[in-house]
């Protein structure tokens, strides 16, 4: 089942209001997450969208079974039709009771359905911070989600051996830091990067 409050209909909903804000001209414009433009942050959603979708439908094959690649610079034309009907589509697949129980794949690995769907979240959640400092949105997440996904990603703060490949060490966050802001420090980001 489910963790309480781990809603990605909130945080999808969120990501989707960011779309019709993002100009062509800024797809190849840098963001917080490494050397991903936005260009690339959005292929990279249209790729995570798929992968958590099937992964929470239990299914295997070519969108959860292999590693992500590095995502092209340039999305298709109607990337924003395409992400937000998949993002609708991840948040109902996830709705279901069912997507929390038993092992999960995505990305060519296989966790307890549990941890797979908040591994998916956190993608969402994050990456949607990245689009939204990228091109000068407001992003605010909801608090129950910011608490779930604090939880989790704290829970390998200090090893960063097991955080290789997925994120930067930790940020020292500012002491009057929010819980959003605290959160997007232990994913290795600067809350207070800027364009």
């Amino acid at each position: 089942m489910t963790e309480p409050g781990a809603d990605f209909k909130t945080v999808t909903d969120l990501v989707a209001g960011l779309l019709a804000g993002v100009d062509d001209e800024q797809l190849a414009a840098s963001t917080p997450c490494g050397e991903y433009r936005v260009g690339q942050v959005v292929n990279h959603f249209l790729g995570l969208t798929l992968a958590f979708t099937a992964a929470a439908r239990g299914e295997r094959g070519p969108y959860n079974d292999a590693p992500p690649e590095t995502p092209a610079p340039t999305p298709p034309a109607d990337w924003r039709a395409r992400l937000a009907e998949q993002l609708d589509t991840l948040a109902a697949a996830w709705a279901e009771p069912t997507a929390w129980e038993g092992d999960a794949t995505a990305g060519g690995v296989t966790f307890p359905a549990a941890i797979m769907g908040l591994v998916g979240l956190n993608e969402v959640a994050i990456h949607g911070w990245d689009l939204a400092k990228a091109t000068g949105q407001a992003y605010d997440l909801d608090p129950a989600t910011v608490e779930i996904l604090t939880a989790f990603v704290a829970q390998d703060a200090d090893d960063q051996e097991a955080r290789d490949g997925i994120y930067a060490p930790p940020v020292d966050p500012a002491p009057d830091a929010t819980p959003q802001d605290r959160l997007i420090a232990l994913t290795g980001r600067d809350p207070s990067w800027s364009r």
